[in-house]
């Protein structure tokens, strides 16, 4: 097992801990913002999610820089996993067509759609990093692991 995956192993079982039981949407996606910024470090320049409001993405909890508020349907790699109901790994976002950049430091990008029971996306979690090519399939495999964990506790 490579450190990374140990890292997100911690990870994991720090998530299913933190949140069990919690209903609060606030609370929940606030906490795991925090906990996944803190054991990844470094590795993550921006980590938070966006919320399905309408026909928008709309911001919520996240921990990093000021971010976009409102991600339309299709937009950017938000609305894209969004739109596709599917996980983008995006080595560089400069080489993405239609890349919203909230903020300029980011240069690789992971979106995780968030899934309730009936397959229906709910929100993303939307991970940053100032590094070319930071995310892989590990990384998806295990946020799709979080993201579902998390899913799970709130739809």
């Amino acid at each position: 097992m490579s450190m990374k995956e140990k890292q997100y192993e911690t990870m994991l079982a720090q998530l299913e801990g933190l949140i069990a039981g919690e209903r609060n949407m606030m609370s929940v996606l606030s906490n795991a913002s925090a906990l996944m910024r803190e054991v990844m470090g470094e590795r993550y320049f921006w980590v938070g999610f966006y919320l399905v409001e309408n026909d928008q993405l709309v911001l919520g909890p996240f921990q990093g820089s000021v971010a976009c508020y409102r991600i339309g349907h299709g937009r950017g790699v938000c609305g894209t996993a969004w739109a596709q109901a599917r996980t983008q790994v995006v080595p560089d976002v400069e080489a993405f067509p239609g890349h919203i950049a909230c903020s300029s430091l980011s240069r690789s990008e992971i979106v995780v759609p968030l899934l309730d029971g009936q397959g229906i996306v709910r929100g993303v979690l939307d991970i940053d990093s100032k590094e070319l090519a930071q995310f892989d399939e590990t990384d998806a495999r295990y946020l799709e692991r979080a993201a579902a964990i998390i899913a799970r506790e709130l739809w």
